[in-house]
């Protein structure tokens, strides 16, 4: 299982403002230019990150972006839900009633992948934006 770049870029661009922004106004290219990102890419990912209540923008020559939310109560496996980038570890579609082999029934491997996918939801849902600024990530 990999974490796809939606999911990765989303959370340093959130870092980052929360480590740097202090509260005040970011521009997307001071984040794009410290972490080594797309601006293309940072635009479509704040555009959502936006809708979904994790930033405020602020139009103008001093302009940017803040967060909408404390550091701390921002939690990683939040940034990862609100772009679109679950942490899947089964092969299963959660709508579908056919199970891991189509035939309403589950591999042998089923629970060892969604344990995992469990615990990984855990770790990250256990981590905020400012335990990873502040460096308590273990």
């Amino acid at each position: 299982m990999k974490l796809g770049t939606k999911g990765r870029y989303a959370v340093m661009a959130l870092v980052d403002l929360a480590y740097y922004g202090q509260g005040k106004p970011l521009a997307l290219t001071e984040i794009a230019q410290r972490q080594s990102l797309p601006i293309s890419y940072l635009e479509q990912l704040f555009l959502k990150l936006r809708q979904k209540g994790f930033v405020a923008s602020t139009r103008g020559h001093l302009g940017g972006y803040t967060l909408a939310r404390e550091a701390e109560a921002i939690r990683i496996s939040e940034i990862l839900e609100a772009i679109g980038e679950p942490l899947e570890t089964t092969r299963c579609d959660k709508s579908s009633s056919t199970g891991c082999l189509g035939t309403n029934a589950k591999c042998l491997t089923h629970a060892l992948w969604a344990g995992l996918g469990a615990q990984m939801h855990q770790y990250l849902h256990g981590i905020s934006l400012a335990d990873v600024c502040e460096r308590r990530v273990v």
